[in-house]
């Protein structure tokens, strides 16, 4: 397997590299309810922007896929849970945003 392309070779290695990168794809979609249910936070610009990026590291996900980097596909839920988390953190901080 190769770490530097996120390209795996073959073997037992392929299929748990292909199956984690399913797995994450599957936790994309258990987020989106929570990017969704936004709005009882966040104003409307706020829900859109979160929605965005979902989108947007969904869509990621799906070309990482495609282009055969399982791999590449693992870290994109935790980085949809760190921004989302962030951002309705920081808009509640500073700008007030209440539930």
């Amino acid at each position: 397997m190769s770490l530097a392309d996120g390209r795996p070779t073959s073997g037992a290695g392929a299929v748990v590299s292909w199956v984690g990168a399913w797995l994450a794809i599957a936790a994309m979609l258990v987020l989106a309810p929570f990017f969704f249910a936004s709005g009882l936070m966040a104003p409307l610009w706020g829900v859109v922007v979160v929605i965005s990026v979902w989108a947007v590291l969904f869509a990621l996900a799906i070309g990482l896929l495609v282009k055969r980097r399982p791999l590449w596909v693992l870290p994109v839920p935790v980085l949809a849970v760190l921004f989302w988390w962030s951002f309705l953190s920081l808009g509640g901080k500073f700008l007030g945003w209440t539930a």
